[in-house]
């Protein structure tokens, strides 16, 4: 029995769920967000209480149980609250800036880097060296979120690059004499 499956979502005031076949569509302040529920799990929705089940028929249900029941949590907390991710960028040299829908990062290479802010996600960019990243979607906001970092990932010898705000780097020590 799956532990995170079994909890119940409680939906807040102001988030609305509803169930359209398998399409499953969550509105809240911060915007809208759908997703297709698979067939070998029960999704039921009473009296703003959420309930996830695995499905009769085969055991698929029983292995995405809990998955499905994160996800959905994950579509409230999104719709009525909205999820934040922050970077730092560490070196000398390396800032971020804001052109329009797209976000512009010098990061030691022979040219600036530049990439398109997908829809739904919001960027601020602070003294040259904080990113803040908000939205609705926790998966579109992470894969974002690491697509920004692996364009120049934190060294542990000096810990140039970027890096997320919590993140701590494990530093090593430089060579001997």
């Amino acid at each position: 029995m799956s532990r995170v499956g079994n909890a119940p979502i409680k939906l807040p005031d102001g988030v609305d769920l509803s169930a359209n076949g398998a399409v499953l569509t969550a509105k809240g302040s911060k915007g809208e967000l759908t997703m297709t529920v698979p067939s070998s799990v029960d999704v039921s929705i009473e009296d703003k209480v959420v309930m996830v089940k695995p499905g009769k028929k085969d055991t698929s249900g029983k292995a995405i149980w809990g998955t499905v029941r994160a996800n959905i949590n994950n579509m409230v907390a999104g719709v009525s609250t909205g999820f934040t991710r922050n970077l730092e960028i560490n070196g000398v040299g390396y800032r971020a800036a804001m052109q329009g829908n797209k976000i512009q990062l010098n990061l030691g290479y022979s040219h600036p880097v530049e990439m398109e802010i997908p829809a739904g996600l919001s960027v601020k960019v602070e003294n040259n060296t904080k990113i803040e990243i908000t939205g609705a979607d926790k998966q579109l906001l992470g894969q974002f979120a690491s697509e920004i970092r692996a364009k120049r990932p934190p060294e542990p010898f000096k810990g140039k690059g970027v890096k997320y705000a919590e993140e701590h780097i494990v530093r090593k020590e430089g060579k001997k004499k």
